[in-house]
């Protein structure tokens, strides 16, 4: 055996001490292409270096999280929201003894599919591609973060990740409400339940310092439970939440402590029913409150029409994509979606306004 491949091994006889619920690169499901082991790195982590070396992850230090077109330097983009669910979903499951590196991967992966201009363009596109017809499938961009993981990098051939990262990308969005109730996470290993959870934990916090320094919100105008029950600042809300999840789903760690009579363990992340109501109560109020507002406002609907210009551009024109979108699709419309969804910010305006000038003139006012 060569000395790399003693490293490798090296690392996978450390998984055996971990949780025996956690997932263990060894015992990876695999990928779709067989591919030789890496001498250094488990299947975990060269899933977690294939997405950090990624264009798609590149592009979303350009991409944005909710306000679109912001003046300040300190707004959350989707790379940082990206980088702050890996560090919060890390923590949860280092301190819950699962797979670090499996968790670390699917948080990286997440957003990569994700259109220019956040949840409005998101939305927009899901409605352009549903028609009048509403089909049974529109656009997600989980969906499409797996399609970007799958196929659209590396010219068409994807990244051939691991089957645990790419259900975790898949699984990873959230309906409106309460999205902790167990029937929403079947089929999920613990490692991607962290993720999606990590999720809420860390836009629903950075959100709400962007809507205070865009003087959309003040402390004021929140319900007194969230900075009662979480904490007044920041770091004390992400802290109250994250040690709850780990006391709550203790049990999944394997570890017995002295006194205590072991319990069966039921695979779920989750919280305690009082922080889980204030969080809902959280997260509700920011949906009604800085989400649907900034959706219908001015900049939100000039989002929305750069996207419906490009859309009907492209369909209308269709030798005008990249030729390397139409290689991969038999369908018109997926090169169309492929394309756009890809786009930074920046880079969708600047386009548009190539085809209509002053198109992307709302979103320059932006937000101080």
């Amino acid at each position: 055996m060569s000395v790399k491949n003693n490293i490798r091994k090296r690392i996978e006889s450390k998984e055996l001490e971990l949780s025996p619920y956690a997932q263990r690169s060894a015992d990876s499901a695999g990928r779709k292409r067989p591919e030789e082991s890496c001498g250094l790195r488990t299947n975990f982590q060269r899933d977690r270096d294939r997405i950090i070396h990624s264009k798609a992850f590149r592009r979303l230090k350009h991409k944005t999280q909710v306000f679109i077109s912001p003046q300040g330097d300190h707004y959350v983009t989707r790379l940082t929201h990206t980088l702050e669910v890996s560090q919060i979903a890390r923590t949860i499951s280092r301190s819950l003894n699962l797979n670090e590196d499996l968790t670390e991967a699917i948080a990286l992966g997440h957003d990569l599919g994700h259109t220019p201009f956040g949840h409005v363009g998101e939305d927009e596109m899901d409605v352009l591609i549903r028609g009048d017809g509403e089909p049974a499938s529109g656009f997600r961009h989980a969906w499409q973060s797996l399609r970007v993981v799958e196929v659209i990098e590396r010219e068409g051939m994807g990244l051939n990740l691991t089957e645990e990262v790419r259900n975790g990308i898949k699984n990873h969005s959230k309906p409106k409400g309460d999205f902790m109730s167990p029937d929403m996470v079947e089929g999920l290993s613990l490692e991607a339940q962290i993720v999606r959870i990590s999720d809420a934990v860390a836009y629903l916090n950075h959100d709400l310092l962007d809507a205070f320094r865009a003087d959309i919100l003040s402390p004021d105008d929140l319900p007194d439970s969230i900075f009662a029950k979480l904490g007044a600042s920041h770091g004390e809300r992400i802290d109250t939440i994250v040690n709850d999840i780990v006391k709550e789903s203790w049990e999944v760690s394997g570890i017995i402590e002295p006194g205590i009579n072991e319990v069966s363990c039921n695979g779920l992340i989750k919280m305690s029913l009082s922080v889980r109501d204030v969080v809902n109560e959280f997260r509700n109020f920011m949906f009604k409150n800085v989400y649907m507002p900034e959706d219908k406002g001015e900049q939100g609907l000039a989002a929305r029409a750069i996207i419906r210009l490009l859309f009907n551009y492209y369909s209308q024109n269709p030798d005008s994509i990249p030729s390397q979108y139409s290689r991969i699709n038999s369908s018109q419309q997926q090169a169309i979606v492929d394309y756009i969804s890809g786009m930074t910010d920046q880079y969708a305006i600047n386009t548009a306004e190539s085809m209509d000038k002053g198109i992307g003139s709302a979103l320059y006012k932006g937000v101080s």
